[in-house]
């Protein structure tokens, strides 16, 4: 059915679930699983408030800081799935808007399924679904799976 599945996660709670949901998915199916985190590009309005101060090193300060948060929560998504018995790859997108980047790294890694929850860390922006949700749903080429 299903040989490589790919669960889109920011950290959240909420994402950790659809994250459990896709190991035990994977599992099931004997799939190979793809996990992955994108982090957005630097705001500029709050690094030009920060240069303004005089705070020169905002751009790399957030770009080392988005790596290690990504490589934090990945790593921690990988144990998970090895401990399942799953075997189970990540990847960090820095830089890109994250409904671009979790489709575009479906179809790089050719996963047959995306899992994702129905929001992460920016709480509900739409009254059901976050509309990082809501874009990779409506865009995709591939299922999507939709965890509450």
């Amino acid at each position: 059915m299903y040989e490589r599945i790919l669960v889109a996660t920011d950290g959240s709670d909420l994402a950790g679930h659809a994250v459990e949901h896709g190991i035990a998915l994977a599992k099931a199916v004997g799939a190979d699983l793809v996990f992955v985190t994108v982090t957005e590009l630097w705001s500029a309005l709050e690094v030009a408030g920060q240069y303004e101060g005089g705070d020169l090193s905002a751009i790399p300060d957030y770009e080392a800081a988005a790596a290690a948060s990504a490589r934090d929560v990945l790593q921690a998504f990988e144990t998970r799935a090895k401990a399942a018995g799953v075997t189970a790859t990540s990847v960090h997108v820095p830089d890109r808007h994250p409904a671009d980047g979790i489709m575009e790294t479906a179809d790089r890694e050719e996963c047959d399924l995306i899992v994702m929850a129905t929001h992460g860390r920016r709480g509900v922006r739409k009254m059901l679904i976050g509309s990082q949700t809501a874009e990779v749903l409506a865009l995709s080429k591939r299922p999507v799976l939709v965890l509450r």
